[in-house]
């Protein structure tokens, strides 16, 4: 592989398979030019960048950027593709170093951000904020730095982000949302939920993708028969009461219409949610 284009230092723009890549590498370009040979045994990672807007921007920042960013960075999204079993958007090399390197310019600065949805991230992506918490060790091994929890919370929104291929605003809608959902279903059935049982991990999946069509306007289609609407309701009853408020509550606080096909899965999940919790306090 040849040296296309030189970004910085450590890194530069070549083509492999026809195809235009990110070679990092500490030193890589120090004392070369454009058209020479690079040493592969300087290569530390080659990034393959699908989206042309990503890649534009994975330059820009680049260049900017202290090797060091991109190491830890690149370390951590590896953790998590690991620990997720996941495949997380392109978008996330861009988001989360950036990230880094902000978080850690303020703490030098004492510049502290507090995290307002830091609870509610704890609750609602558990496994995303495990990864957070392990990456602030991460970073504190890197660069002697020890960040707050909330940038642990902060961390665990873009592995989310990166998840669902959305914008970080869209997430935090998102988690909005579900927060005042699991509310009133809290209050509806007067209960604490069993955060570690597989109803409540399938339940707040269900809600985190209801939560994206609702923030994104894109509405479910119906196709549900009116037959298995009636028997759900009359199976689950205070099941369906509570589904009842949440739909009235979407409906004047996002102007969002849910379906009966909607209903029928949120009065299910609502039912298994409330019945393993019953069963885990002995009711």
């Amino acid at each position: 592989m040849k040296i296309e284009k030189i970004l910085n230092n450590n890194a530069v723009i070549s083509t492999k398979d026809k195809q235009e890549v990110i070679i990092i590498g500490r030193g890589i370009a120090f004392n070369k030019r454009v058209g020479d040979d690079i040493n592969e045994q300087q290569i530390d990672k080659i990034f393959t960048l699908e989206n042309e807007d990503i890649l534009k921007k994975f330059k820009t920042l680049i260049a900017d950027m202290p090797i060091e960013y991109m190491e830890i960075s690149e370390k951590i999204i590896a953790y998590a593709k690991m620990k997720l079993g996941k495949k997380l958007n392109d978008s996330i090399y861009i988001h989360l170093t950036d990230h880094i390197h902000f978080a850690i310019e303020r703490i030098k600065s004492n510049l502290p951000i507090k995290n307002g949805l830091l609870w509610e991230t704890k609750q609602l992506y558990k496994d995303e904020y495990e990864i957070g918490l392990e990456a602030l060790n991460m970073i504190c091994e890197q660069f002697g730095v020890i960040l707050p929890e909330d940038e642990a919370g902060f961390l665990a929104l873009h592995f989310v982000n990166a998840e669902l291929g959305e914008e970080m605003p869209v997430v935090q809608s998102m988690t909005k949302v579900m927060q005042e959902i699991l509310t009133i279903v809290r209050y509806h059935f007067k209960i604490e939920f069993n955060e570690n049982s597989l109803p409540f991990y399938r339940f707040i999946t269900h809600l985190k993708f209801f939560a994206q069509r609702l923030v994104k306007g894109n509405h479910y289609n119906n196709t549900s028969d009116d037959d298995l609407y009636n028997v759900i309701k009359l199976k689950y009853p205070e099941a369906y009461k509570c589904s009842q408020k949440i739909k009235k509550f979407i409906e004047n606080s996002y102007t969002y219409q849910l379906t009966d096909e909607e209903m029928i899965y949120l009065t299910i999940h609502i039912e298994r949610v409330v019945k393993i919790n019953n069963r885990f306090i002995g009711l």
